[in-house]
């Protein structure tokens, strides 16, 4: 049976008390998080090369053994180009689909590795300055995920919409990688990327909802995210049938759901779990 797990990008918001937390200061957000969702997003390690034993220790400890982690991989493996020295030109990054990188990354997480459910590696936009073309970063793709240590869940989110192509869900097939399919920055519709890649999708899903405004949401807010701002109802009902698409098609579903989509991630849950989705929910296949 295939399992959907819907959680938030990240949990550390005091304007979530009430709607998921039993007061705004004081407490310890993950543990309570986790006693309502499956699932959360970590982005934090995104911006460093290996997370500390501290925060990899308590983070295991505040969520029981069935709750699952989707982890950005550091950001150090996917920036093609790294800033030059004294406002110079950009250099070619070192550390770019570094297999040693990942090798010590993966070495930090390792306590938390029964509660891993994805690696994520989150490329940015790469314009030709970055990468010659689609083909040479599939080479790159093919070579670092052919060398990847074994055994980790790995998933991979491009935001160059024209390199969304099958010669790019193939190579995730035959490495048994998994595909992000991001709702916003500019990319297509998830329900239509899906339309697409479907007949070639292995294993698990990761569905993010970021919107396509983050500076505009922000305003909106004022970085209190207790209310929805920006209702995507005709979107949540394209995302809610693809997600039992993929569901009846096999697939385990992360849907990974950001404040900057509508206003309140806690609340944009509700609104699909009121099209007749479950964090938790398990579907046969056919």
């Amino acid at each position: 049976m295939a399992r959907l797990r819907m959680g938030s990008c990240s949990w550390k918001y005091p304007s979530w008390a009430g709607l998921v937390y039993s007061r705004a200061e004081g407490i310890d957000y993950l543990a309570e998080y986790a006693r309502k969702y499956s699932t959360v997003e970590v982005d934090q390690w995104f911006w460093t090369l290996k997370p500390s034993p501290s925060d990899v220790e308590r983070y295991r400890a505040a969520v029981p053994e069935d709750f699952r982690f989707t982890v950005k991989a550091p950001n150090a493996l996917t920036l093609a180009l790294t800033p030059g020295k004294k406002g110079a030109e950009p250099v070619p990054n070192p550390r770019f689909l570094s297999i040693a990188v990942l090798g010590e990354f993966l070495a930090a997480l390792e306590p938390l590795r029964p509660q891993v459910g994805m690696v994520m590696f989150q490329f940015g936009y790469l314009n030709r300055k970055m990468m010659a073309s689609p083909a040479v970063f599939l080479e790159k793709l093919d070579r670092f995920l052919s060398e990847a240590p074994a055994g980790w869940p790995y998933a991979v989110e491009i935001r160059n919409a024209n390199w969304l192509g099958l010669p790019f869900f193939e190579l995730l097939r035959v490495r048994h990688a998994s595909t992000v399919l991001v709702q916003g920055y500019w990319m297509p519709p998830v329900a239509e990327v899906y339309d697409l890649a479907a007949e070639l999708l292995e294993g698990p899903v990761v569905v993010r909802l970021h919107g396509p405004d983050r500076a505009g949401m922000e305003e909106k807010t004022g970085g209190t995210w207790d209310r929805i701002v920006e209702p995507r109802d005709a979107e949540l009902g394209s995302v809610a049938a693809m997600v039992r698409r993929m569901l009846k098609g096999g697939h385990d579903v992360f849907l990974n759901v950001n404040n900057h989509y509508e206003g309140s991630a806690p609340l944009t849950i509700d609104r699909i779990s009121a099209l007749g989705l479950a964090d938790g929910e398990a579907v046969d296949e056919g």
